[in-house]
């Protein structure tokens, strides 16, 4: 027997809750925001909004669906399903977070604050949730956009997907020494001193990699297979080059990276607190990844 579908409504902990856990009443909130010239009123306002958006939303999961709750800070402990329906409650940015653990699952985005930003991949309101987890459903057709999603394996077989970008560095970002080239051999390996490589797809290109040398290079549509990498900040000197500081990766070429430091990392998407950790001689991969975003049009 075939389970039922499943929403998981993910979500992530307001500005205001962290400001109340972190000063114990609303008062002394207010208090800590005016002396920097802020007002809780407009935090405390957002943090309601989502707060409606989520409950209306949940209410409009049909009866004969199971539903799931998950915070941000608890997707790398939760377990989906193949069955499951991901319902998105939040900005973008919580889209880019939730899409590294999924698998192929159709992702609805819903936004809570129309106009604070852009809308990009979570392109619903609350009130159309009910039509669009039906749409959703299983044996439905529903108009899915298929987002290029970017990978990295390391060689003790860590993987790590990302909607965005990766970046490969040092935690601190302060200068990485790594030898760089491509995978398939078809030319030398380069020794850098930099402050890490960001490999992006074209949802990430206008983001954190068009603000680096990656801008220079055509930003692929987000549902282009192309991923473009960019070396930041690279340091030439007696034993590192500059050679290599964009490209472009297509089909199954990869970027390999050998680590030349202490520890290196590479983590997804702005996620530092889940991150490949990589030690001296270590090499890692990266390219395409097999899977993709499946979002609701």
């Amino acid at each position: 027997m075939s389970l039922a579908p499943r929403a998981v409504l993910v979500h992530r902990t307001s500005e205001y809750e962290e400001l109340l856990a972190r000063h114990g009443t609303h008062g002394q909130a207010a208090f800590y925001l005016s002396s920097r010239g802020r007002s809780l009123d407009e935090v405390a306002a957002r943090h309601h909004r989502a707060l409606r958006a989520l409950t209306e939303v949940a209410a409009a999961v049909p009866l004969s669906w199971r539903q799931a709750r998950v915070e941000r800070a608890d997707l790398d402990r939760f377990l989906f399903g193949p069955e499951d329906v991901v319902v998105v409650v939040g900005a973008d940015g919580l889209v880019a977070n939730t899409a590294k653990y999924l698998t192929g699952q159709v992702v609805v985005g819903i936004d809570t604050d129309p106009g604070r930003g852009l809308g990009v991949l979570v392109r619903h309101r609350p009130g159309d949730a009910g039509a669009l987890l039906r749409a959703a459903g299983p044996g439905r057709a529903a108009r899915v956009d298929e987002l290029t999603m970017v990978e990295a394996v390391a060689d003790d077989t860590q993987r790590l997907l990302a909607l965005n970008e990766i970046y490969l560095g040092r935690p601190d970002h302060q200068t990485s020494r790594y030898r760089l080239g491509p995978d398939d051999g078809t030319g030398p390996a380069e020794a850098q001193a930099s402050s890490g490589v960001l490999v992006g797809t074209g949802t990430g290109a206008t983001g954190w990699l068009r603000s680096l040398g990656g801008g220079a290079l055509p930003a692929p549509s987000p549902t282009d297979p192309v991923l473009v990498w960019c070396v930041r900040e690279a340091w030439p000197s007696p034993t590192t080059g500059t050679s290599r500081l964009t490209g472009v990766l297509t089909g199954s070429h990869r970027l390999r990276l050998t680590v030349e430091s202490e520890r290196l990392v590479a983590f997804g998407d702005g996620m530092e607190s889940d991150a490949l950790q990589l030690t001296w001689g270590q090499t890692v991969t990266v390219g395409l990844a097999e899977v993709a975003l499946r979002l609701l049009a």
